[in-house]
């Protein structure tokens, strides 16, 4: 077969096999996105090995489902930022803050601490350490409406907190990613920092007064889809405007276009179109990427014991952390531990931040299997946790009102 015809039937394979494998799971109870990740691995090295077939041999064929993947990245942070709702962050006042930013800095920590011990140099502890402080509370969310909790004093600051976690995150990961790249010396660390900021205060004041009226603009041309052509525009000269200008990632650059061009009137016919190109042909490249990537006969010795500290440390940290930055803003006891709960999972998040450190070389590339383990492992346990934990409220509930 020719590399394109190649490329095609790889494609229809991984997304079929992504959409089943999701439809399996929300069946079973579990997020649809643990089933696309559990795809990748079935169709990776750790079982299936579908790349290394002869028929699919070409040898940019894996370069090409990798750099989809990229735009996935591009476009699902894109999403993120359209349904952020910056009223509701001002709303939700010092627990929202202190339980997102305790939430990054207890698992970073943490994180850094389990793998210093193992041997592993500095930047790259601090890169395993960044792979838990991600949070994704799209499961959260879930498990919440469907106990009619969503909207409680603990779930609204939950969707707020996880908010602040993301933002400081990708921030995070983006200065490292650079500093990481290049930037050594307390002179050019200081010029990376000027770069960022001058970035996020030029694009930030553009995207801010700008791009709700150039979508606006757009939407009234005789364009066929010009809103929808200018917001993947947008998403991508954001996203390349952030690395080559800026300095840091290129999702941080595509979430705060989502995030100005959710403020536009138009937002909700943005969001229904793009959301119908990420979720249903990038994002399952990019999840059943993530494992074909991953290879767990690859993990054994030391790689075992580091996968399962990290794991359990990935589903403490975010209690602890997240769980005291609540107490320290206000909440109760049972408060702040329902709220840490709920910022257990890492979801896509956690896997977008392994994907960039391993392809900048910042950590050895086995760690993404650890990582798509945790997320798995976080991503299964949060939702009975949380349903304990808010039954134990309604029981307390009840029991105060009898009295």
């Amino acid at each position: 077969m020719s590399p394109v015809l190649q490329l095609l039937f790889e494609l229809s394979i991984l997304i079929s096999v992504a959409k089943l494998a999701g439809l399996l799971s929300s069946k079973l109870g579990q997020p649809a996105v643990l089933g696309e990740i559990l795809a990748g691995l079935l169709l990776g090295p750790s079982l299936l090995n579908v790349p290394a077939l002869p028929f699919l041999a070409s040898p940019h064929l894996a370069e090409t489902i990798s750099e989809l993947a990229e735009l996935g990245v591009i476009f699902l942070m894109f999403v993120a930022g359209m349904e952020v709702d910056l009223a509701q962050m001002r709303r939700s006042g010092r627990v929202v803050i202190l339980a997102g930013l305790l939430g990054v800095a207890v698992p970073l920590l943490m994180g850094m601490g389990v793998s210093l011990p193992f041997g592993y140099p500095v930047s790259e502890a601090v890169g395993i350490g960044l792979l838990l402080t991600a949070t994704s509370v799209s499961i959260s969310a879930q498990t919440l409406l469907e106990l009619g909790v969503l909207r409680s004093r603990e779930g609204i600051a939950l969707l707020g907190a996880a908010v602040v976690d993301d933002v400081v995150v990708i921030l995070l990961v983006s200065v490292f990613l650079a500093v990481a790249g290049g930037a050594s010396g307390g002179g050019g660390v200081l010029l990376l920092l000027l770069r960022v900021v001058l970035f996020l205060l030029v694009f930030s004041l553009v995207g801010w007064f700008f791009v709700p009226l150039l979508l606006e603009r757009v939407d009234r041309l005789p364009i066929s889809q010009g809103l929808l052509a200018f917001s993947i525009v947008l998403a991508m000269v954001y996203a390349w405007s952030a690395e080559v200008i800026g300095g840091v990632a290129m999702i941080t650059g595509s979430f705060l276009a989502g995030v100005f061009a959710g403020r536009s009137s138009v937002h909700h016919r943005i969001l229904e179109g793009i959301s119908a190109i990420t979720y249903g042909f990038f994002v399952p490249i990019f999840f059943v990427n993530i494992g074909l990537h991953a290879n767990i006969w690859a993990l054994d010795g030391a790689m075992v014991w580091i996968t399962i500290l990290l794991t359990i440390v990935a589903v403490i940290s975010k209690v602890i952390g997240s769980g005291f930055g609540a107490r320290l803003g206000g909440f109760s006891n049972g408060e702040s531990l329902r709220l840490g709960i709920g910022m257990i999972s890492r979801g896509e998040v956690g896997l977008i931040v392994a994907q960039l450190l391993v392809a900048q070389s910042v950590v050895p590339k086995e760690i993404i299997t650890v990582a798509v383990i945790m997320v798995l492992v976080t991503t299964l346990v949060t939702p009975p946790l949380l349903r304990t934990a808010f039954v134990g409220r309604e029981a307390t509930a009840d029991v105060a009102s009898a009295r």
